[in-house]
């Protein structure tokens, strides 16, 4: 009996783990900066990034070492999944501002 209730939990945790949202990390687009500019997430987790462009004008998140890029109207918001990253440093800009929309994204592994 006690092998049949561990196997349940055993099954439910991981069925659990599958499903679970990715943690949510939020950027804000205002007068063609980013908000925050360096972001750190956790390495090896997929991460949801909230991005709010606060500006009337649309801008365009775009990252090639993160191999990401959309277009975010004015006033509006766009999710954009990354990861699972290994640790390190990822930049990424806005292509329509690129000189001021500036930021990098560092994952970082637990305990760093």
């Amino acid at each position: 009996m006690m092998k049949y209730l561990f196997k349940c939990i055993a099954i439910l945790l991981i069925s659990f783990n599958c499903y679970a949202e990715p943690p949510v990390f939020e950027i804000l687009i205002k007068d063609h900066l980013f908000y925050p500019d360096e972001l750190v997430i956790p390495a090896n987790t997929k991460v949801k990034l909230l991005v709010k462009n606060q500006d009337a004008t649309p801008e365009e998140f775009e990252s090639y070492e993160l191999n990401r890029e959309k277009v975010i109207p004015g006033n509006t918001q766009a999710i954009i999944f990354v990861g699972p990253l290994k640790p390190g440093v990822y930049p990424f800009f806005g292509e329509f501002f690129p000189k001021t929309a500036q930021g990098r994204i560092i994952a970082k592994e637990s305990g760093d």
